[in-house]
């Protein structure tokens, strides 16, 4: 492959990937983000004149944009990272995910499918169309077992109700039209350059500040966690080898409750900030109201992705947790910077039916 449109390449998984498949690969990469509050220049500052890098700013709902971007630049695949994936904010205001990962992810499928169409068979055989999905699709699990690519789909929320859409139409694309696609779903994904919403770095922010460490209800929720540099070697290597019209799991092999993960946090940060007046950090935490619908446990078996493509992922959590919170503790200037007011550390995802 010599050309991929990336979708969503300023957030955090799409910038992520953007960043290692410039240093690691010689492809060429047209980067389409809309820019919304996740999606940040300041994450691609590194590769800022990369003739190998080409950013665009511009919605995947874009019929013209899109289909213009993949005939002028000769696309080659397409990885859609581009999403709305919040899920408390998919509580406050699911017509934006609606909007973003099925409409979006729609007409990105419909432009790739005459793109494609009109391509040589040569290169008609070599294109692929990656979609980047998460285990939320699958709903939640009782106290043992582990999603695999068979586990019928039951999502919950609002995004991940919008997920498992977009995941419909892209099977559908490829067994009506023959697109030749591939789908990843991921456990949660941790690591540098992730908004400050989410728990890892919203707690970080929040026990730096001497803040309440908010845990939803018991802190007994139970999530798979997946340093982003795993995730992209993996949509990579999938990329690369994966076969058209198969789904691939994609796990860190590290169940921790939400109440071990801040523990642990607190545990690091203790270590790192030796100095903080707020030691220790773990006599910050506060359990708050649960979220509305908050699945229980979630599991990945990646299982396939290992066997069949030969990935396994390289970090443990209390490896990736420590390079994730000197990350962030090296770059607050990133965190300033996104931090741009229209997001200040508030709770979101608090509505329910009588709101």
């Amino acid at each position: 492959m010599n050309t991929i449109l990336v979708t969503g390449g300023a957030g955090f998984i799409g910038g992520n990937f953007v960043l290692q498949m410039l240093a690691d690969t010689d492809v060429r990469i047209i980067n389409l983000d809309k820019l919304t509050y996740a999606g940040n220049l300041d994450t691609l500052a590194s590769v800022q004149g990369q003739p190998r890098h080409v950013f665009v700013q511009g919605d995947i709902g874009d019929r013209a944009l899109v289909a213009w971007l993949l005939g002028e630049h000769a696309v080659d695949a397409i990885v859609n990272f581009a999403a709305e994936s919040h899920v408390d904010r998919s509580i406050d205001g699911p017509a934006a995910f609606i909007e973003t990962n099925v409409v979006g992810t729609f007409n990105l499928l419909d432009c790739a499918r005459e793109h494609w169409s009109g391509l040589a068979e040569s290169a008609k055989a070599a294109f692929r169309f990656l979609h980047v999905s998460t285990d939320e699709v699958y709903g939640s699990l009782g106290p043992t077992g582990a999603f695999t690519e068979r586990t019928a789909y039951a999502p919950n929320s609002p995004y991940s109700a919008s997920k498992a859409a977009s995941d419909h139409l892209v099977r559908a694309w490829h067994h009506t039209y023959g697109l030749p696609v591939l789908t990843t779903n991921c456990s949660n994904n941790y690591g540098p350059y992730q908004f400050p919403e989410k728990l890892i770095p919203l707690m970080i922010a929040k026990a730096r500040a001497g803040e309440p460490l908010p845990i939803y209800g018991d802190g007994g929720n139970v999530r798979d966690w997946l340093y982003v540099a795993d995730h992209c070697r993996a949509i990579a290597r999938v990329l690369e080898a994966g076969k058209p019209g198969e789904v691939y799991n994609v796990g860190g092999h590290s169940e921790k409750t939400n109440l071990d993960v801040v523990d642990t946090l607190c545990a690091l940060l203790d270590e790192a900030l030796p100095d903080s007046p707020h030691r220790p950090h773990a006599g910050l935490k506060q359990f708050v109201t649960d979220r509305p619908g908050h699945d229980r446990r979630y599991a990945i078996d990646a299982t396939k992705l290992t066997r069949e493509l030969g990935w396994k992922p390289q970090e443990t959590f209390e490896t990736g947790l420590r390079r994730t919170l000197h990350w962030y503790l090296d770059n607050q200037d990133w965190v300033q910077r996104v931090m741009d007011g229209r997001y200040r550390g508030q709770r979101l995802g608090t509505r329910t039916a009588k709101a």
